[in-house]
């Protein structure tokens, strides 16, 4: 204070000590690590839990439908088939199975749009803005290139058929049966509808910029070899038909991805 008055004498203002700041509120305590990731985890579990439970019950209502139409469903597929002759069960509960089976693929068939909304609502949280907006479109291009895959495949099985069946003789009798026919069919949809979605996936890698148009053009011979082994494994039946029409669907399919991914900017 005597330093205060001797400045106050001598005219000088004098130097006041700032207040000092009051003490800042501590903070509150944090939640424990694991307790937020424990509460995130059954969160996760739960919404699993639930989209399951509702692909199940609309496959359920799908299959249900589908048992009711088993057998329209049956001559439908049967139809393409080059020969009038019934198809036989050999064991005493196999054609109830079979209708079994048929109403359960249809069931997947039918409510397949609800089963990829449910996968695409369930993992499009985890994503980035544009990751979703790169992926959303494709969602229901997959459905829609896997149904025409499944089309094309029922146009291809009566000339497949047609040829497996023409080497029948005096001494050779077709003896088709429900089981060995309907699967046949059944891996025919199913390897003509994957085979639909190699465009899609070669786009998605290039949005990820494993693959270019660049790189895909240059490797048209690799991948026109890749593909006739995998037409030629892939397909069943052992039929000459099938894996040509596969092979040059999926060469079409691979020059239509080099102008998708060219057209996308790589």
């Amino acid at each position: 204070m005597a330093e205060v008055d001797a400045l106050r004498e001598a005219g000088l203002p004098a130097i006041r000590p700032e207040p000092s700041a009051p003490d800042a509120p501590s903070p509150l305590p944090a939640a424990a690590p694991g307790d937020e990731k424990v509460m995130t985890l059954v969160d996760h579990l739960t919404e699993l839990r639930n989209r399951i439970v509702v692909v199940i019950v609309a496959v359920a209502i799908g299959s249900a439908l589908g048992f009711w139409l088993a057998s329209r469903i049956i001559s439908f597929l049967k139809a393409p088939l080059a020969t009038d002759k019934p198809l036989v069960f050999t064991g005493l509960g196999d054609a109830f199975f079979i209708n079994l089976k048929i109403a359960l693929v249809f069931g997947v068939i039918v409510t397949m749009p609800i089963i990829l909304y449910e996968l695409w609502a369930f993992i499009s949280p985890g994503l980035t803005p544009q990751e979703r907006r790169l992926a959303r479109p494709w969602v229901p291009l997959a459905l829609a290139f896997f149904v025409l895959g499944v089309v094309v495949a029922y146009l291809v099985l009566p000339y497949a058929s047609a040829f497996l069946l023409s080497f029948q003789s005096p001494d050779l009798e077709a003896l088709i049966t429900a089981e060995a026919y309907f699967g046949f069919v059944s891996m025919l949809f199913l390897v003509f509808g994957l085979a639909m979605e190699f465009p899609i996936v070669l786009v998605l890698l290039s949005k990820v910029g494993i693959v270019s148009s660049k790189a895909l053009a240059g490797r048209r011979r690799q991948a026109l070899l890749v593909i006739a082994i995998v037409a030629a494994v892939a397909t069943p039946g052992g039929d000459p038909i099938s894996p040509v029409i596969l092979g040059v669907t999926m060469y079409a399919l691979y020059e239509l991805s080099i102008w998708l991914v060219r057209v996308t900017g790589r």
